[in-house]
């Protein structure tokens, strides 16, 4: 009987002959493999269509897959190529890492809106939560505090905001668009989109806790109806007349009953001294007067603790990726990144260890997550700039850049692993790009 023991060129070959049948139909097969595995398949998997291409999208990726047969949402199919036609890339689980606003329930009131995503609709998302919430002009987003931090990106108009601390300090300023706030844990403040400009304002809430609920903050209105009149009235040495127009439940959001003397107000103008004085450490950052760095394929602009102090929990940087170029591929070491998407179109796949990867497509208005450590890019699949937020829970913005990575480290080891040759060796980069 002949010898049973496989030798290392017979499981290359058994591999090889695999993987080309495996080869979607009009792809080139790879290339003889080496001793220890076979190559990675030189098919490009490029996206198969856009959200605007006219046509009928099917789940099939060269001879892989079949038509769909059953009803179709044809919107979310166009807008999701790569999860119904993903890339031969693509393996294993990962969770879903993409929740579109468009998707979340939306708490109406007088003078606004708020809509909310966390861990119940995103359950990856487990260290933060997003709120989008606008405000007609002069409306309020009641008197209120937060058991998390409060971070805030201003997409438009005008917010004036006011807080006071536990030294008995105050703070008022007003942000616009590409500012930002933060509150720390049970520092009570309130929000008014300014009466200057007829729209009013909306604007990005980042909580550092993935399962914080907006519906579950203290507000004043609903505190104050649920304490007795009795003591409301030993509490502030009046009568218990004084309150007997308070709301009866919650506000919430609303639009003032005195804009113009509640502007003057909350911009500062007559604002209130008390014995502590004003802030020392301020509350807000005009990060929209900053220049952004600008890079071969974008821009980036990094925010965190060394430049808004307050910020303690919450850092960003807000990127810019031209259409052909891409955010480069790298991994944050310790910290989730919560993205948002404000225009363009861009493409994401996540590697999570263990041959599991996963891509997504993403739209303005959506929100991305990406655990710590999982490797990333993101490219710029429209015409026009793609521009995000990077958020993450921390004090610090950490990147690690895979282009970086091995440009610093020896080429021999380099070759070794990926048989580079040295024209592509000297392209590396021991500088990070960001965007490339």
């Amino acid at each position: 009987m002949p010898s049973m023991k496989l030798t290392a060129a017979f499981l290359a070959a058994v591999c090889l002959a695999a993987s080309t049948l495996a080869a979607p139909a009009g792809t080139a097969s790879a290339p003889q493999s080496s001793s220890t595995a076979p190559y990675a398949s030189e098919n490009s998997n490029q996206i198969l269509w856009s959200e605007n291409q006219n046509v009928a999208p099917q789940p099939i990726r060269g001879n892989l897959g079949a038509t769909l047969l059953g009803p179709q949402n044809l919107a979310t199919d166009l807008q999701n190529a790569d999860l119904l036609a993903p890339p031969s890339t693509d393996s294993g689980t990962v969770g879903n890492a993409k929740w579109p606003f468009s998707l979340s329930h939306n708490r109406l009131q007088t003078g606004g809106w708020a809509r909310q995503q966390n861990i119940k609709v995103m359950p990856l998302s487990t260290e933060m939560a997003g709120v989008n919430m606008r405000l007609e002009a002069g409306a309020l987003r009641e008197l209120h505090w937060h058991k998390t931090a409060e971070w805030a990106y201003v997409l438009k108009g005008n917010i004036s905001v006011a807080t006071v601390n536990s030294a008995g300090e105050n703070y008022f300023d007003t942000v616009g668009p590409g500012d930002l706030w933060y509150f720390p844990p049970g520092v009570p403040h309130v929000l008014q989109a300014t009466n200057d400009l007829p729209e009013g304002s909306e604007f990005l809430l980042v909580f550092d806790d993935g399962g914080f609920s907006e519906d579950s903050t203290f507000s004043l209105t609903d505190w104050l109806n649920h304490v007795p009149k009795s003591v409301l009235a030993k509490n502030f040495r009046t009568t218990e007349s004084a309150f007997d127009k308070i709301p009866g439940k919650e506000l919430y959001i609303f639009p003032a009953g005195m804009i113009k003397k509640y502007n003057e107000y909350i911009l500062g103008y007559k604002a209130p001294v008390g014995p502590a004085g004003t802030s020392k450490m301020p509350y807000t950052f005009h990060s929209s007067e900053l220049e952004a760095t600008n890079l071969a394929g974008g821009s980036a602009k990094i925010i965190d603790s060394t430049t808004f102090n307050i910020s303690k929990t919450i850092s960003f940087a807000e990127v810019t990726v031209e259409p052909g170029h891409i955010r480069e591929l790298h991994w944050h070491p310790s910290q989730d990144e919560w993205s948002y998407f404000l225009e363009g179109t861009g493409r994401v796949t996540l590697f999570a260890s263990s041959a599991n990867a996963r891509t997504f497509n993403f739209q303005p208005g959506d929100i991305g997550y990406v655990p710590a450590s999982y490797g990333h890019y993101v490219e710029n699949t429209g015409n026009t700039t793609l521009r995000f937020l990077e958020v993450f829970k921390s004090d610090k913005f950490e990147d690690i850049s895979l282009n970086q990575w091995l440009a610093l480290t020896p080429p021999e080891l380099v070759k070794d692993h990926l048989q580079l040759d040295d024209a592509t060796i000297a392209l590396l980069n021991s500088t990070k790009v960001t965007v490339i």
